[in-house]
């Protein structure tokens, strides 16, 4: 019996810290990774970089065309530009799963929780997105940094939405660039994690440490 084929994925703001990062670990995982960015210059620009370190399953795109082009889209923008980016695939994203990695940070003060009106970013992509799109929150809470250094981040990732079967999906993706996928529970959940991530930044800044995480303690 042959093996399902791994999902394509495409990530929106592929060209930043975590969006790379995370296309690094998914390469090197087994996934076809296509980049997106408002400029698909700047999209293949980074591609080409992958490729040459070796991550051959990598392409570039604008927003909208990697969106179209994957099975599963991970939206990792700031959250300045979050609301743009969500209008450029709602199309393309249709009966998809979108991962919203992003966190209501507002600078200057990104060490204090400032969740948005909606509730949380993982909300306001599911009030944006096409009613088809299942939206899972996920990946809030790993240290960019880590998936540059070429090795899993020693963290868990927690995983929420309201489709259990997107959360699966998702938990597997998570299990491969993480100690594991945690699965959180509701979309609505995911204000928890957003809202970890100012917390998490104060604790790097307090302790002089990168990339604090969270691991959940009493699973098997």
């Amino acid at each position: 019996m042959s093996e399902t084929p791994l999902p394509t994925l495409s990530i929106v703001g592929g060209t930043g810290d975590l969006g790379s990062g995370l296309a690094r670990s998914w390469s090197r995982a087994g996934y076809t990774v296509v980049l997106g960015s408002r400029s698909s210059e700047r999209a293949e620009e980074m591609a080409s970089l992958l490729r040459s370190e070796g991550f051959t399953s990598v392409a570039g795109e604008t927003n909208a065309a990697a969106a179209a082009k994957s099975d599963i889209v991970i939206v990792a923008v700031p959250f300045s530009n979050y609301e743009a980016s969500l209008a450029e695939i709602k199309d393309a994203a249709k009966s998809k799963i979108v991962v919203t990695a992003v966190v209501p940070l507002v600078p200057p003060k990104v060490s204090v929780v400032q969740l948005p009106a909606a509730g949380s970013a993982a909300v306001i992509a599911q009030s944006q997105l096409d009613p088809s799109t299942r939206v899972v929150g996920a990946f809030h809470n790993v240290g960019s940094q880590k998936l540059h250094a070429g090795s899993k981040a020693d963290c868990d990732v927690l995983v929420f939405g309201d489709d259990a079967d997107a959360r699966t999906e998702v938990i597997k993706l998570a299990d491969a660039v993480s100690n594991r996928g945690v699965d959180g529970g509701a979309l609505a959940n995911a204000a928890a994690a957003e809202a970890l991530t100012s917390v998490l930044i104060w604790i790097n800044r307090k302790y002089k440490v990168k990339g604090a995480g969270i691991t959940i303690s009493g699973l098997a």
